[in-house]
């Protein structure tokens, strides 16, 4: 056997089977970065997006149910209702502002409307909205049933109250001139049975009760100089406060759900 005898050459078959597997690899990574990059978009799909999308299908379908998006236990279905709204703690502050800015903008058109500046008067801070309501227009002197004068002016807070439906404090205040008679010993049962008067008129209009704590502060809260009759009258009042803390809680009970800001900029 000579040496041209022991040299192969390849024949075209052989040439052609032998690059055979680059072409499956090739396919094969082929799928695989496509594979990849369809889980990378499923991952980063825009929250706000969507539950625009949620947004669209429950117009649309009314009961339909969809999974959450997010969840990679996506077989489990969730109730539409049951959604929350994501905000930024950062944002809660602002929109906890806005809903009493809307609150003290309704007070205000009221008392514009009536002519009530004086006897009704309403503003914002930190301990959140607050409505002031002199004694002249709710109650008569010393006691704690109602004015005729005052019906109008409960009806507008039982609309408020409809409107915004947070927690409520009724807080009843007085002057330091003290009382003593046989229905109240002190300024404070005057103030507390105030508060509980109002409260049980928001009752009986169809507030739920669970909203509503009356509090009687008698004259160790006072807003004016004791030592005039302008002082006086201006401590002797009620106050309807929506608390901040309050209107957070109500939110939360809507649907709003507080996370760090951090998260919400992710999504």
């Amino acid at each position: 056997m000579d040496w041209d005898d022991m040299q192969h050459t390849p024949s075209d078959d052989e040439e052609e089977s032998g690059g055979d597997w680059i072409v499956t690899f090739s396919d094969l990574m082929s799928l695989l970065l496509t594979f990849f990059i369809l889980l990378f978009s499923f991952s980063t799909v825009e929250q706000n997006k969507f539950k625009q999308l949620l947004e669209s299908i429950k117009d649309a379908l009314g009961v339909q149910q969809v999974p959450e998006a997010g969840t990679r236990e996506g077989l489990e279905t969730i109730h539409l209702d049951s959604l929350k709204t994501e905000i930024a703690v950062d944002e809660l502050g602002a929109l906890v502002q806005k809903e009493m800015q809307e609150i003290e903008s309704k007070v205000e058109e009221y008392v514009m409307k009536n002519k009530l500046q004086g006897l009704v008067n309403v503003k914002t801070g930190d301990r959140g909205a607050v409505i002031t309501i002199s004694d002249v227009v709710i109650f008569p002197e010393g006691e704690a049933e109602f004015n005729p004068e005052a019906y109008p002016i409960l009806e507008k807070m039982v609309e408020l109250l409809k409107q915004f439906p947070y927690k409520v404090r009724v807080e009843g205040h007085t002057d330091n001139i003290p009382i003593h008679n046989s229905k109240y010993p002190s300024n404070w049962e005057l103030s507390t049975a105030r508060a509980a008067r109002i409260v049980r008129y928001f009752i009986s209009r169809g507030i739920p009760p669970e909203r509503l704590a009356a509090m009687g502060f008698a004259h160790y809260r006072p807003i004016a100089d004791n030592s005039t009759p302008e002082g006086r009258a201006k401590n002797r009042r009620v106050e309807i406060v929506y608390t901040r803390e309050s209107i957070i809680e109500g939110l939360k009970q809507k649907g709003v759900h507080v996370v760090a800001s951090s998260a919400v900029k992710k999504n």
